[in-house]
């Protein structure tokens, strides 16, 4: 079983950066592929990216494509968001949240998830 936390949320001004961190528990952390989602004040939560269980494999929101960056570091158990030239609709909690299957882009098809975070982009 695997628990999340995330960290690295704040406030930013548009067209600046930021790195989100999930740190994970658990002996099989290595097994699993790993997502992020985010959910903005009165809409549904949103897939934003993915990466496979190697860190091989990606997949992006194309609202993120070219801006966001996955990662994963597995000695350390914890995956990372690195997310460039931040927009203010990219306001939103962000939760990690891990899965076993590969790359999949929707919320009921992962087995575990963080509190989150929040991030806000001024203008």
């Amino acid at each position: 079983q695997v628990q999340l936390v995330e960290s690295g949320g704040g406030l930013v001004q548009a067209g600046g950066s930021l790195k989100l961190s999930c740190a994970a528990s658990g002996r099989t952390f290595s097994s699993y592929s790993m997502g992020w989602f985010r959910q903005a004040p009165g809409k549904e939560r949103e897939f934003v990216t993915a990466i496979n269980s190697n860190g091989v494999g990606t997949y992006y929101a194309d609202s993120v494509k070219g801006r966001f960056t996955i990662s994963r570091d597995n000695a350390k158990n914890t995956v990372y968001l690195q997310m460039n030239s931040l927009k203010p609709e990219d306001t939103a909690v962000y939760y990690c949240a891990a899965s076993r299957l590969f790359l999949v882009s929707r919320w009921s098809q992962y087995d575990y998830w963080g509190q989150g975070t929040q991030v806000t982009v001024s203008s």
